[in-house]
């Protein structure tokens, strides 16, 4: 489990970095940050989710894709994700730009203020995730997802509802099967 005291790099209105700041302060404080998140799908279209380790300090017990992080100061968004997802998950997985989003919301007494490079990748492996990371995953349909974020949205992070509502033409063309983009 990475340390709630690591460093994110701060970022103003346009994404540009103008500091750091420990993990938890900007959090607490709803400081702009950068972070990563990473959407893995197989090759028959199906997402990857991650059930987040209930004794996280932040969305602990809930759903969401199958990385999510922040870049440390000095490393780019992409490696970063790479980095992420194999200490995660446990797998590598070639990863390509999907989209960025900007998003904030209060998350019980934390305020997620974040600028994220979603990266996008392919994975029909094994998984072996970390147990401080990760309680569960499981493989979904697009169909079975939308169907429980309707029934359940309480069960998902903030962030992963916000990529499938602002970003939903981009996530439906990455998990469709055969897709070159990928």
């Amino acid at each position: 489990m990475i340390d709630k005291d690591e460093n994110v790099i701060l970022v103003d209105a346009a994404g540009g970095d103008i500091g750091t700041a420990p993990k938890l302060q900007a959090h607490v404080e709803g400081l702009k940050h950068r972070a990563i998140s990473v959407l893995i799908r197989n090759s028959v279209g199906q997402f990857l989710l991650q059930k987040r380790y209930g004794g996280k300090y932040h969305s602990g017990g809930l759903w969401t894709n199958a990385c999510c992080s922040h870049p440390r100061p000095g490393e780019d968004p992409q490696p970063a994700a790479v980095r992420r997802l194999q200490d995660e998950m446990g797998f590598v997985a070639c990863l390509t730009p999907l989209f960025v989003v900007e998003y904030r919301a209060q998350v019980g007494e934390l305020i997620e203020d974040e600028y994220v490079h979603v990266f996008g990748g392919t994975h029909d492996g094994s998984i072996s995730p970390d147990p401080l990371e990760v309680e569960a995953f499981e493989w979904v349909s697009l169909a079975e997802l939308d169907a429980d974020m309707e029934r359940n949205p309480h069960s998902y992070t903030a962030w992963f509802l916000e990529y499938m509502r602002l970003h939903r033409p981009q996530i439906e063309a990455f998990l469709t099967p055969g897709n070159g983009a990928l």
